[in-house]
C-alpha cells in the first residue's frame, strides 16, 4: 500500500517509518528541512518537501496515495489553540481530497479529549468534548466533517508517548525538577496518566491502516493510568533528587504552565482497541523508561 505520512521525522512519525517499510508498505513522507530529506531518503522513504501550508502539496500526495496517515502536529503549547485549528485545516483539505474514495484518512487526537466524567476510565466510545472546551478536540471535529463529505476518517487517541529519550509532558517535568532541585507532584499524587511505547504506538498504526474501520476511534494505550506520584518518584530517583508534594499554589509556582496538566486525572482504556485490532504492547512502562531516560 501506498502511503502519505506527515510528521515522518516526528516523534511517532519516525518510528511508523520501519514499522510500514518492513511491513511492505510504500512511504511517502512529508518533510520540510534538506537534512530531513536525507535522513529518510536513505531509509527507503520517498521523500516529498513541503510544509502542512502548501496546500496543492498536500492534495497532490494525497490524491496519489493508497492512504493517509497524519501524524504531524505543532507542538508549541504557547500558541496551542492556533496550532490546533490549523491541524483542523489540514484534515480538511485532505478529506476534500478522498471524499468519494475507499482510502483512509488516519488522523492523531489524544485521549484527553474524551468527553467523561472527572477520574471516569475514557474508551474509545466517548465522544470527544467541543474544541472550545478542549482545542485539541479540532481534530476530531475536522474528521467528523470529513466524513460528511464522503471521507473514510479514522481516529488514533493519544495517551504520553515514550521512550528513554521522550516521555512526553513528564520530559519537561523533569527538566523543571532539574533546575528547581526537586521533583513534585500535587496533592496525594494518586490522579493517572495513561502511556505507551512509541514502538507500540507506531505498530498500531500499522494495525489500523491494515484492518482499522472507517469512523472508528482508537487509544493508543498500554498503561491505563500510571498514578502522578510514581512519576514524580522515578524522576527523582533518576535525578536522585528528593520528591516533594504540593498544594495547588506551590504547583502553579513549580510548574508553570505545566501545572494544570500536573493535576489531572485522565485514565483511559484500550480494551476495545486491543480486541478490534489484535493490538497486544509489549514495550517498557513508563516509569522504566523514566528511571532510564536519557541525559
Amino acid at each position: 500500500m501506498r502511503v502519505f505520512l506527515t510528521g515522518a521525522t516526528g516523534f511517532i512519525g519516525s518510528a511508523i517509518v520501519p514499522e510500514l517499510i518492513h511491513a511492505g508498505h510504500e512511504v511517502v513522507a512529508l518533510v520540510r528541512s534538506e537534512a530531513g530529506a536525507q535522513a529518510l531518503a536513505h531509509s527507503g522513504v520517498r521523500v516529498q518537501q513541503g510544509s502542512l501550508e502548501d496546500t496543492e502539496i498536500l492534495r497532490s500526495a494525497a490524491a496519489s496515495a493508497d492512504a493517509v496517515i497524519h501524524t504531524a502536529f505543532e507542538h508549541d503549547f504557547s500558541q496551542f489553540a492556533k496550532h490546533c485549528e490549523n491541524d483542523r485545516k489540514v484534515i480538511e483539505v485532505f478529506g476534500s481530497v478522498l471524499a468519494g474514495t475507499d482510502r483512509l484518512l488516519i488522523i492523531t487526537s489524544i485521549t484527553g479529549a474524551a468527553a467523561i466524567n472527572p477520574g471516569a476510565v475514557a474508551t474509545e466510545d466517548d465522544a470527544p468534548v467541543p474544541s472550545t472546551v478542549h482545542p485539541r478536540a479540532a481534530s476530531e471535529e475536522a474528521a467528523a466533517a470529513v466524513a460528511e463529505l464522503g471521507c473514510r476518517p479514522l481516529v488514533m487517541r493519544m495517551p504520553q508517548v515514550h521512550n528513554t529519550r521522550k516521555q512526553g509532558l513528564w520530559s519537561f517535568a523533569m527538566q523543571i525538577a532539574r533546575e528547581k532541585g526537586f521533583s513534585a507532584y500535587i496533592g496525594d499524587g494518586l490522579n493517572r496518566w495513561p502511556a505507551a511505547h512509541v514502538l507500540d504506538t507506531a505498530h498500531l498504526y500499522r494495525l489500523a491502516l491494515e484492518k482499522g474501520q472507517a469512523g472508528d476511534v482508537y487509544n493508543a494505550v498500554a498503561e491505563e493510568g500510571v498514578a502522578m506520584r510514581d512519576i514524580a518518584d522515578a524522576i527523582g530517583q533518576r535525578l536522585n533528587l528528593p520528591v516533594v508534594s504540593l498544594s495547588e499554589e506551590g504547583a502553579q509556582q513549580h510548574f508553570g504552565w505545566l501545572a494544570r496538566a500536573v493535576g489531572l486525572d485522565l485514565p483511559a482504556s484500550s480494551k476495545k482497541t486491543k480486541q478490534d485490532l489484535n493490538w497486544h504492547p509489549q514495550q517498557p512502562g513508563m516509569i522504566a523508561n523514566l528511571l532510564n531516560a536519557e541525559e
